[in-house]
């Protein structure tokens, strides 16, 4: 089996063709980007993924995986997957013509024999309008919607462990696929396009309203000076209905928002719990600042955000909320001192600098180093990184 992954250096696409290689699958990452794509020659992951580098040496070295910017290199391949998702505009509108223009540009390099494979967040119907458009230049070519729903930083765990989601309009499209995935040692589930699209959406949404939630009683709590944390353990406790109410956090990254904006976009703008935990979790960063107006003299001090990636341990900024609640405090207080253990910015100080400088720390994102800090000044952790509630 032969393929290529279109957009294949990225976060989603280059994690997948470790794996499919590992199994021994022959992969082309195609990624537009030439540095990357020279970077990944090198054996070199250009972002934090658990486990990733040495795994993509080992399958260069067995020469079941290399990586190229050249478009040509697709035509020779039997399946063609392609890892571009929808993005939001400025107006929290969502483009499906993105994906749609992507393929209009690659039509030219692929052939009736192909499996095309949709993978990243995508508009519901641009599947069968893919498929649709395809079957002019290339009538017997097949096109399935087939999902990923990994955690960044543990996808290649995940990638080999979490059942397939196929959205086909036929069984012999989806027999193609389930092979790929079966390859990898997962298992598949068959679903019409829309329902795969829909599963998409629905799972990110989700976890976007659950995190509102939380954030949202984490709020409720602290205004009573009730720690939330204590009633999350008490509730929670040997009590199944309640095991999965996550715990607060600057809820961020590159999907749960944007696809929550999406099924906003695709109701007509009527998706009003989405309305709600939208406005939860952006207003987070400011609900931290008015309280702490409240109880410092902010304008005479200097604030330092530990840690500005989107979650804990990886080193993606994309969507970070970090970058929202230093956009807000460089108003209100003397400074806003930023640094964080993985991700780099010229804007960024070392660790060390921010904790000598800041009157007081938050946590902006939950690194495993920040729980060792050593210091008397006031540290702000709405993630519960030390396992107790901050009332603030």
């Amino acid at each position: 089996m032969n393929i290529t992954i279109v957009g294949g250096g990225g976060h989603v696409g280059l994690p997948l063709g470790l794996i499919c290689a590992k199994n021994g699958i022959s992969v082309n990452a195609f990624d537009t980007d030439k540095k990357i794509v020279d970077e990944i020659t090198l054996g070199n992951v250009p972002f934090l993924e658990r486990g990733a580098e040495d795994l993509l040496r080992d399958v260069i070295e067995g020469g079941f995986f290399r990586a190229s910017s050249d478009p040509e290199s697709i035509r020779e391949s039997d399946i063609v997957i392609i890892v571009i998702g929808t993005p939001v505009d400025e107006f929290l509108q969502p483009n499906p013509n993105t994906v749609i223009d992507v393929v209009s540009e690659l039509i030219k390099y692929m052939n009736k024999d192909q499996l095309i494979i949709l993978r990243s967040t995508i508009f519901p119907g641009v599947t069968k309008r893919i498929e649709k458009m395809l079957e002019h230049a290339h009538p017997s070519i097949g096109v399935a919607y087939c999902p990923e729903r990994i955690v960044e930083g543990n996808a290649l765990e995940e990638l080999e462990n979490l059942p397939q989601i196929i959205g086909s309009t036929s069984k012999r499209v989806f027999d193609r696929a389930s092979k790929l995935f079966e390859t990898i040692g997962v298992k598949t589930i068959h679903t019409s396009p829309e329902e795969a699209e829909l599963s998409k959406l629905f799972t990110n949404v989700w976890r976007y309203i659950k995190f509102a939630t939380a954030n949202q009683f984490w709020m409720i709590a602290n205004d009573l000076e009730v720690d939330y944390e204590n009633v999350r353990k008490a509730i929670s406790f040997e009590y199944p209905r309640a095991a999965d109410l996550p715990k607060p956090g600057f809820t961020a990254g590159p999907c749960l928002f944007k696809d929550t904006m999406q099924l906003s976009a695709l109701t007509n703008q009527k998706f009003i719990l989405g309305h709600a935990a939208m406005l939860i979790n952006e207003g987070t960063p400011s609900y931290i600042i008015e309280k702490l107006k409240n109880k410092f003299d902010l304008k005479s001090m200097r604030v330092g955000i530990l840690g500005m990636a989107f979650k804990g341990e990886v080193d993606d900024i994309r969507g970070s909320l970090a970058f929202k609640l230093r956009r807000l405090l460089a108003f209100e207080c003397k400074e806003v001192l930023a640094t964080d253990e993985y991700a780099s910015d010229i804007r960024f100080e070392s660790f060390n600098s921010v904790i000598e400088k800041a009157d007081i720390l938050i946590i902006g994102a939950p690194h495993i180093k920040y729980k060792t800090i050593q210091t008397e000044k006031p540290i702000i952790d709405i993630w519960n990184l030390y396992d107790k509630g901050v009332l603030l």
